[in-house]
């Protein structure tokens, strides 16, 4: 089978505009007005400002819905990037499968991926290092029409000057195989990790809430999410939580809404989250 090169932009045009001017106006806002709302540390404290702005986070849990319901969450993570963009050369980006069914983690064979903004080169030595490992297989139609990748793009885009991008889309795996992958290509302040995933489906507004602030709170304590009812990117959050343990990495919840609180409708909402994960010591 010929390999394909490029990755096309699936959801554009659905879960944000399809067009390069207005792309970047909307992702420049939400940038512009990001404001952490929690920005709560381990223990509850809140840091100040420039804790966060200090050093680039290690990892970032964002959420990938329609930029109309979970943008600006997204965007208050995504904002602590920008004293950081020259520093960030390389974007380890992991989201859960919501199409196709897949064994352990999966990398594509393209070689670019496309927005409207432009193209993002794969970093395609850390993918070939990636799949020495049994847990990794190559399947394009895994990122085909994964939006759960695809909507980071717009930002990562906006905010970082050129980067590198390591994309897996994650099917049925442990924590262990997981983080494995994290630690394998783990570098050094070059290198972000990002893990997309919402938070709890389609529950009344309150309900929702409740769900999700014990969700978040697991997250903060490093504890296990029990499973994807919690969070669809359950799996990769995991994997996060366990190399967060043994690297001395303290989270940080930057925003927690739901569509509620963004679209309007609290009938039936999906929650998001945005965290970021700061080094500590020698992390």
């Amino acid at each position: 089978m010929e390999t394909r090169s490029i990755r096309p932009a699936a959801v554009a045009g659905m879960f944000y505009p399809g067009d390069p001017h207005m792309l970047a106006m909307e992702v420049g806002a939400m940038l512009a007005g990001a404001v952490p709302i929690h920005a709560a540390g381990p223990a509850g404290a809140v840091p100040p400002a420039p804790t966060l702005a200090a050093s680039p986070p290690k990892a970032l849990i964002v959420p990938h819905a329609g930029y109309i319901y979970s943008g600006p969450i997204a965007a208050s993570a995504y904002a602590l990037l920008a004293p950081h963009a020259a520093t960030i050369r390389r974007v380890v980006l992991l989201g859960p499968c919501h199409r196709v069914a897949v064994r352990g983690l999966a990398v594509p064979q393209s070689r670019t991926f496309t927005t409207p903004l432009g193209s993002v080169p794969l970093d395609t030595a850390a993918i070939e290092q990636a799949l020495r490992l049994p847990q990794v297989v190559c399947l394009e139609a895994a990122h085909d029409d994964e939006h759960s990748l695809e909507v980071q793009l717009p930002f990562l885009q906006q905010v970082l000057d050129d980067f590198s991008l390591v994309p897996f889309a994650v099917g049925y795996a442990t924590p262990d195989e997981v983080a494995e992958v994290l630690e394998l290509l783990w570098g050094g302040p070059e290198t972000l990790i990002v893990i997309s995933s919402d938070l709890s489906h389609y529950h009344p507004y309150a309900d929702a809430q409740r769900r999700d602030r014990h969700t978040a709170d697991a997250i903060m304590h490093l504890r296990l999410l029990l499973d994807h009812e919690q969070a669809c990117g359950a799996t990769p959050i995991n994997g996060l939580i366990e190399i967060a343990q043994r690297r001395g990495l303290h989270p940080y919840l930057l925003d927690l809404r739901n569509s509620g609180d963004t679209a309007g409708d609290k009938s039936r909402v999906v929650g998001y989250a945005s965290f970021a994960f700061m080094a500590t010591g020698h992390a």
